[in-house]
């Protein structure tokens, strides 16, 4: 137990793990700017709809209905890329609590939880650690949930007081209309298009990773920010 708590690393081999961490780093940050990338094509997009939509009185809410067509594709990229993202994530997190959590405590390298032979066997048959619906889940609990949330409001303004406010049930049908497709049609499709987002993003709230887990208490004062003070 004593020879797995104290293994005898060289200062070569704590040199090459704080290699493999930048490597790790690397990659992780790599898939959170492509993850900001779609995020942001997605909020470009909307709002490229929201000026064509409200640009003039005769103006149709046709864009706002495609865009959002267009946003659930970019979901679908994001949550692909996600997965990879919590992948590479995981691998330094593993690193940084596991290594070099025990160096700065002053105990040196410890595998006594055996950690090193994990994520060696990870290194021998990776796999993905967070299935598409529950990266798909996070990305709408985060970001894409806002975005819809304001491509909903704006495309019922634009039906209800937009460019004057509607009389009659029959008038918001007829405004929902596009081309031979009722607005009753269009209406039911859209609604069963934003519930099934918000069930997966409900259904994945309840069985993501940690969700049992107990929380730190918020400390009184944040220590870190009082030692990066200074004396």
């Amino acid at each position: 137990m004593n020879e797995r708590a104290s293994p005898n690393f060289s200062t070569a081999d704590i040199t090459a793990i704080a290699h493999l961490y930048r490597g790790e780093l690397y990659r992780s940050t790599v898939w959170r700017t492509r993850l900001d990338a779609t995020t942001n094509w997605a909020v470009v997009t909307t709002g490229l709809a929201l000026s064509l939509t409200f640009s003039s009185e005769a103006a149709s809410p046709l864009p706002l209905v495609l865009v959002g067509l267009l946003v659930a594709v970019f979901l679908y990229i994001e949550g692909r890329r996600y997965r990879y993202f919590d992948f590479w994530r995981i691998r330094a997190h593993i690193l940084e609590v596991h290594f070099f959590g025990p160096i700065l405590r002053g105990e040196g390298v410890r595998v006594d939880n055996g950690w090193n032979e994990t994520l060696y066997q990870d290194y021998r048959a990776p796999a993905l650690h967070i299935t598409f619906l529950e990266a798909i889940g996070r990305r709408l609990r985060r970001n894409y949930g806002w975005i819809f949330l304001i491509q909903v409001t704006s495309y019922i303004g634009k039906l209800l007081i937009h460019p004057t406010p509607i009389a009659s049930l029959d008038e918001l049908f007829a405004r929902a209309t596009i081309g031979p497709v009722p607005g009753q049609l269009v209406l039911l499709a859209g609604l069963v298009f934003h519930a099934t987002w918000l069930t997966i993003a409900v259904m994945t709230y309840r069985s993501r990773r940690g969700a049992d887990r107990a929380r730190p208490s918020r400390q009184a004062r944040d220590s870190v920010l009082d030692l990066a003070r200074g004396p």
